[in-house]
């Protein structure tokens, strides 16, 4: 079994990495330079107890998913939260690349508004494959609130200091959702094409014998079959069509439901495990919120 190094704390990282103590015991700003490229990282995976933004230039070939002449290739941000695993392709990630590392533990933000409210930034659970690329401009307003939450920790730190350390990361993930935004729309030709895959998968899914060995099909198998995340393809869905992908599925669902329905004598138990459903109930459930009526009702009236 491959080693797995935990690294808890803020000042832990900057022994790792041999920087001097941290100003902040909860947050800091580390430089991509020598002292984290130079590091040997060996074959062992590392968690970390704290979120991490990384803006990193002069990549190396690590980021393959999705790139295409309309990307912006000035700078790259990826988003890492507590207890992920991440191993470290060094002359891939890191050689020969600069930028800087954001690091926050939840103890920071646990008592604030953002505490309550990070986990609905969904790009902490993309893949590093599925990174955002930034223009210069973007860059810059990103590192300009960076470097206000450095110098802020750097001066004697007052009863306000916490309060606008946490105001300038909120801004941050606020423009990174934005920008996000900007890439999907950017990648318009692409993502429809992502959108195509999606549905195949799922015709194949119920075409095959999967639903009553696996169940129902989950958002998380889609994306697994597309070699994304979960919440890559639920945003990149949602983006291009308005609508989630788990809505996508219900309404195959539930149109092949009723074609069963009509066309078939199945009994409805029989309709629902052919669906993937463990039991009937859930199907009826379904069923009637997308319909109004219950696959009974539905059958009778047709």
């Amino acid at each position: 079994m491959k080693e797995i190094i935990k690294i808890k704390s803020i000042s832990e990282v900057h022994d790792f990495y041999g920087f001097a103590k941290p100003k902040h015991p909860l947050v800091s700003v580390l430089p991509i330079d020598e002292r984290m490229t130079n590091v040997d990282y060996g074959d062992a995976s590392y968690t970390f107890d704290f979120y991490q933004i990384s803006l990193k230039e002069g990549m190396k070939g690590a980021l393959s998913y999705g790139r295409n002449s309309y990307d912006f290739q000035e700078g790259t941000i990826t988003f890492i939260q507590p207890n992920q695993t991440v191993k470290v392709n060094q002359s891939a990630d890191y050689q020969g690349s600069s930028g800087w590392t954001l690091i926050f533990h939840p103890d920071l933000i646990r008592k604030s508004e953002l505490g309550k409210t990070i986990e609905n930034y969904s790009f902490f659970n993309y893949e590093v494959s599925e990174a955002l690329h930034l223009s210069d401009e973007e860059k810059q307003s990103i590192t300009e609130l960076v470097r206000k939450i450095e110098k802020e920790y750097e001066q004697n730190i007052d009863k306000h200091s916490q309060e606008i350390i946490i105001a300038n990361i909120e801004m941050i993930l606020k423009y990174c959702k934005r920008y996000y935004d900007r890439q999907f729309y950017t990648r318009t030709n692409l993502n429809k094409d992502v959108i195509s895959k999606f549905e195949q998968v799922i015709r194949e899914y119920y075409q095959s014998d999967k639903p009553t060995e696996h169940g129902v099909l989950s958002v998380k198998y889609c994306a697994q079959e597309l070699s994304m995340s979960s919440n890559y393809l639920g945003d990149l869905i949602k983006n291009e069509t308005g609508r989630n992908a788990k809505d996508h599925i219900q309404d195959y669902i539930i149109e092949k439901a009723k074609t069963k329905i009509v066309g078939t004598n199945e009994s409805v138990s029989e309709i629902a495990y052919a669906l993937g459903f463990e039991y009937p109930q859930g199907f009826n459930k379904l069923f009637k919120a997308r319909t109004g009526m219950s696959p009974s009702k539905y059958r009778n009236l047709n």
